[in-house]
Formats: structure tokens, sequence, C-alpha cells
């Protein structure tokens, strides 16, 4: 089940960092000219399983969905495919998005792309999710990018503004 963020835990300042430099949420998505209603998502892998420990292999595509440009998000918009990986330990690709600090990293947010293309500034809600490293574990910075381990969560992260900035988490394991 979805929940709000709890204040005090940090994701306060990763909820500055998502909303300031990826502007992560519903109201910058393209609608498409064939109609007005949907943004643009790509097709699901489906996820594959690894035999690591059951470890599901997938991709921001995989956590698309539809969503009305400038609607406010509710849990109703997610498909089943997305709410069956809720406490799944998967692992995802992208990119760490930058921030003031270079080492040690115990919270990030992982983004699909690294800004240098439409998925910058007016990402869709779904092209990230917070990161918090398991205790005792952190990890750098890195302009490549990364292969996220950990179990996946729906958990909402609403701004001060009353708008959702993340919808997913994960709870990380490693980062390769």
């Amino acid at each position: 089940m979805l929940s709000p963020a709890k204040p005090g835990t940090g994701w306060l300042l990763v909820a500055c960092l998502i909303s300031a430099i990826t502007g992560c949420g519903p109201a910058e998505q393209p609608t498409p000219s064939n109609g007005p209603t949907t943004g643009t998502v790509r097709q699901p892998t489906g996820g594959r399983t690894s035999p690591a420990a059951g470890t599901r292999d997938i991709s921001f595509d995989d956590i698309a969905f539809e969503m009305e440009k400038g609607s406010a998000f509710s849990r109703e918009l997610l498909p089943e495919r997305v709410t069956d990986l809720a406490s799944s330990r998967i692992r995802i690709r992208g990119y760490i998005l930058p921030s003031f600090q270079q080492s040690g990293l115990t919270q990030f947010v992982l983004v699909r792309d690294n800004m240098e293309c439409c998925f910058g500034p007016g990402a869709a809600l779904y092209d990230c999710i917070v990161v918090s490293m398991e205790p005792g574990r952190s990890t750098n910075f890195s302009v490549r990018p990364v292969a996220v381990t950990g179990v996946f969560h729906l958990k909402e992260l609403i701004g001060p503004d009353g708008k959702h900035l993340a919808i997913y988490a994960l709870d990380g394991e490693e980062v390769r």
C-alpha cells in the first residue's frame, strides 16, 4: 500500500532535488497528437527473473503507466504489472541524479535518463525512484548508467504543495 513519506527521514532533501532538478511529476508529461488523454508510455519488457536470489531485471518501461497530462496521481492509475512488483527484489538500470554529495551516498534518486534528452526536466512521475541504501551500504555518484538491486516499494513522496514528487522507492542493496 502506498504511504506518504514521513518527515525527518531525509526525504525532504530528495524531494527538493526531484522537484528542482528533474521536474518528475505529471504536469510536464508529453501528450501525443492523436489524443489528449495519455502521456508517452513505452511497451514494458515484462521483467526477467534472474537466477540470483529471484531478482527480477526490469526497466523503467516496466513501471510506466498511462496518465492524463496535468492530472493528479491516484493509485488506481497503476497497472497490475506495477503493483505486482511491490516488495519484489529487482534490478533496474538508470542514472544517479547529481547532488551536492559525490561519495558515500546513502540516499539518491535514480532516473531513467541523464537529462540529455526528453527525460530531464519535466520527466514523468514514473521516471524516478528514490533509493535508500540498506544500513551500512553506500555508493558513489557516477555519470555512467548504474544497475541498482534492491526491494521495490510503492511509496508516495508528496511535496509541500500537495503534489506527488515520486511514487516509487527502492531499498538499495547494491549499485554497480
